[in-house]
Order: C-alpha cells, then structure tokens, then sequence
C-alpha cells in the first residue's frame, strides 16, 4: 500500500452537484474500463454485479463500453446490450449499484475496425476497408486483424438505429442514461478521422462530413431516451488503435458546435491535460456539463489517485473529473481520497483479457485493510 497525504474535507471534489434529472453527491466519476467479465455470449452476471456495487460511492459509474449490436463487439468477454439475456444481466447490474445507493450511465462502444469474425461471428464494419494495424485477442488466442468491410449507406442507417435501440434497451435495463462513445479510435472515432475514412460521399472527405455519423448517432440516441440521459465521450488528437485523426484542430470545434445544438447533458474528454491547448478549447466551446478524464501516471495512480490532478482540472473549468484505475483498485475509492487513506496497489496483469474475481472484486474496503 502507498499512503495519501491529508486532504482537506471541503475540496470541490466531494461537493454536491446535478447533472440534468440526477443529483450527484460529488464530482468524481468512475470511468468505463474493459475489464471482459461478461459471459461468452456478452451477458453481464453476478461477478459484475458485484463489482459495480462495490463501487457505488462514486457519484456516477459510467459502465465498460457495451456493444449495440453482435458485429460491434471488440474483444471475447465484451458486455453487449442488444439480447434480452443481455438486458435482464445489465439489469442485476443497475439493481446492485441502485441497492448501495449508486447511479450509472452505461458506455455505448462500436468497435468498427476493431474487431475479428472470431469473436463476432462477423467480418468487421468501418467507413472504409482500413485494416486494424494490430493483431488482436480472439477466444483462440491473437490474430492478425481481417480487412473490415466498407459500410455501405444502408449499414449505416441501421447501425445508427442500433445504437438508438441499445439506448432504450440501458435505460429498461435501469441506467439513468449512455455515454455514446466517439473516442479512443473506435466505431465512431473512425468516421472522425481521415486516416480511416476514406469515404468520397457525404459520410467522408470534409470536416462537415466526417462528424456527420457522430452527430447522426448523437441525434437518434436522444430521441429515443432523451437529451437529460445521453451523454458522449470524446478523445481529441489522440493516436490509439491506430487513429491518424489529420485535423484535430477543425474536427473538434465543429463537432463541439453541432453537439452543443443537440444538448446532450454532457461532453466527456479522455486524456485531458489542462496544460494543453484541446483542454481550454473545448472547455470554452462547450456550454454544458465537461467531464475530464486525465490521464495518470502509474505513481499517481497509487499515490494520491490522481487528486491533484483531478484538483487541476476543476480549477481550469472542468465540472466533474471521471478516474478509472483509482476505481478498479479500491472499491471505496471516494472515501480513501476524503480522508487521505492508503490506497490499494493497482495490479495490472488483472486488468483486462482475464477471468475470475481475481484483481476485480478482490480489492479490499478500508473496514477490512
């Protein structure tokens, strides 16, 4: 264990605040991590409702990226949202946290490119034949990626739809609302960026164009449950999963304007470094609520759990700051920050592509430290 300084009570981080319909007991949310504890066929079960209640002192959990549809998924062990098996999983979930007095939104995740007929049963989708540059985990072990297939205007439209059926599907399942996932070199970050939309109609080419599915998608998630419940995660200039975005510097700000019409409760920024300028720009293009998702090194993770940086963050306009490793290792991470306990070593060989309790529900609570 690693001890934490003092921290003193009255921090922004533990102040009350709304976030639309929800009255949020602080500012510090937890994050959505892949952590591959559903079963095969994408259904969350008791382990993950375990571990979500574990956590439920954050102000809101923002659940794993979950899949709309079965050719969506990334990686074996991926939750989706699109069965009924699938819902009524989620929905032991959402009754967990909502039993130890916690709120969750959950992560809608295409994986585009990212993904393999082994895993999915399908050839991959994306805005055009970009091959992943990566070979990828599969139930029998990594394999080269396969070319996607180039998503026709129809593909389109019914993945649009999908993602608006999977947004009723998460709040029958009882989440307070999604987060529909525009980050992180997935689904709709692929559309965003000129290295993998190569597309010459009116999904490609200009700015205009590139973040018309984002929007598209944004749209019809609202109008099936509504602005107050959909929020949408952004990852601006960042290179992972082989992304080449070109020109961050115009995508964001006209994505930032055609979201801000729309109104989603809020933006959340991965990567957000008040020291650099995509932060300031998109606090000030952005009327609404802005998450801020920093990212730690392995020493703040386990020394002070990102505080001071979280702290920064608020500082520099940030309204509520979402952590994840903080989270995985300490089931009450919330409670540790408030009173500068030690904080649990973070063990990362369990992080992802696992199974079993082991490095998920394991961590201890400070009552049994």
């Amino acid at each position: 264990m690693t001890h934490t300084e003092q921290v003193p009570a009255a921090s922004r981080l533990f102040e009350p605040v709304r976030l639309g319909n929800l009255e949020l007991p602080g500012r510090l949310v937890m994050a959505p991590l892949t952590r591959n504890r559903a079963d095969a066929d994408g259904v969350p079960g008791a382990l993950m409702a375990e571990h979500y209640a574990q956590r439920a002192s954050a102000a809101l959990i923002i659940a794993e990226g979950t899949t709309p549809n079965a050719v969506g998924q990334t990686y074996p062990y991926i939750p989706g949202i699109h069965s009924p098996a699938q819902i009524a999983g989620w929905q032991r979930v959402t009754d967990a946290v909502r039993a130890a007095g916690g709120r969750m939104f959950l992560q809608l995740q295409h994986g585009g490119r990212v993904g393999h007929p082994d895993t999915s049963g399908h050839v991959p989708l994306a805005p055009s034949a970009v091959r992943f540059p990566e070979p990828l985990p599969t139930p029998s072990g990594l394999q080269d990626a396969v070319p996607p297939r180039e998503m026709t205007g129809e593909d389109i439209r019914t993945t649009i739809a999908d993602f608006a059926t999977a947004a009723r599907n998460a709040v029958a399942a009882g989440f307070a609302g999604v987060e529909v996932h525009s980050a992180n070199g997935h689904l709709l970050h692929q559309f965003l960026a000129r290295n993998t939309n190569r597309r010459a109609d009116e999904w490609g080419g200009p700015v205009q164009h590139r973040i018309r599915f984002t929007v598209e998608v944004v749209r019809a998630v609202i109008g099936a449950v509504g602005a107050d419940r959909v929020g949408v995660r952004v990852s601006p200039g960042a290179g992972v999963n082989g992304i080449e975005e070109g020109d961050t510097e115009e995508i964001y700000p006209a994505l930032t304007r055609a979201l801000a019409e729309l109104g989603p409760v809020y933006l959340h920024q991965v990567y957000a470094d008040p020291d650099r300028p995509a932060f300031g720009a998109l606090r000030a293009a952005w009327p609404g609520t802005l998450i801020a998702n920093p990212t730690l090194s392995r020493e703040e993770v386990s020394g002070d759990g990102g505080r001071r940086r979280a702290e920064r963050l608020l500082g520099a306009g940030a309204d509520l700051i979402a952590l994840g490793r903080g989270f995985l290792a300490n089931p009450d991470f919330v409670e540790r920050l408030r009173a500068g306990a030690p904080l649990n070593e973070l063990r990362p060989e369990f992080l992802m592509h696992v199974r079993g309790a082991e490095g998920y529900t394991d961590y201890p609570a400070l009552a049994r430290v």
